[in-house]
């Protein structure tokens, strides 16, 4: 049995309808169910739902064979995994964004707010800004409104949260889509059927994108 880790809420619903119409046998009630363990038989496979943080650690660790996660956890996470398919779902991307009445100043290092400290860190650095991290691990977009942060470096599906709080988008960093990521030793000792599912879930792809 292949197991599988997963995130919980969008990613985990698209990615189940994904392999749905790659052939995979789910059960109905699969994405109502609260258990963290969820096993699949007629799949041959058993899903470990976590955090999205939380995905790459359990497949690079190996008490997952493959998992589902985003580019955005990857970048920050930069766990020692295979990623072999862009699963092409959960779309947004990852941008700066301020009050609209910021101005860059002469300050030194600024202070940047963001769940991603790695990701945000690396992209100013890219830019040539020294800037002041700050990691936050919810609602990020409070933090220019009480004066702790003058930027946030977050994630932007539509948009709608960062307007709901007053606030515009500066710059888009990445896009960001989820992928299949594979343990090394799962890679070795489970080929056939992991090229298995990478291939029908590719085909489902392309197919779509036609």
């Amino acid at each position: 049995m292949l197991t599988v880790a997963m995130p919980k809420g969008r990613i985990f619903e698209e990615a189940v309808e994904l392999l749905r119409k790659a052939g995979y046998d789910l059960p109905p009630e699969f994405e109502d169910s609260r258990r963290l363990i969820i096993d699949a038989p007629e799949a041959g496979m058993r899903f470990i739902l976590a955090k999205p943080m939380d995905v790459p650690t359990y497949v690079e660790h190996g008490v997952a064979d493959i998992g589902v996660a985003g580019k955005d956890t990857m970048i920050e996470e930069e766990r020692d995994v295979y990623e072999v398919l862009d699963l092409k779902i959960s779309e947004c991307y990852m941008a700066v964004a301020a009050l609209p009445t910021y101005e860059k100043s002469n300050d030194i290092a600024p202070k940047v707010a963001s769940k991603y400290p790695n990701l945000a860190a690396s992209y100013f650095r890219e830019q040539g800004e020294q800037v002041e991290i700050i990691k936050l691990n919810g609602s990020i977009e409070l933090a220019p409104l009480i004066g702790l942060a003058d930027r946030i470096v977050d994630i932007v599906s539509t948009g709608s949260t960062l307007r709901a709080n007053g606030l515009v988008e500066l710059e888009k960093i990445v896009t960001i889509t989820s992928r299949l990521i594979v343990n090394p030793v799962s890679y070795r000792m489970k080929d056939a059927i992991i090229d298995e599912v990478v291939e029908r879930l590719a085909a489902v792809i392309e197919g779509e994108e036609q």
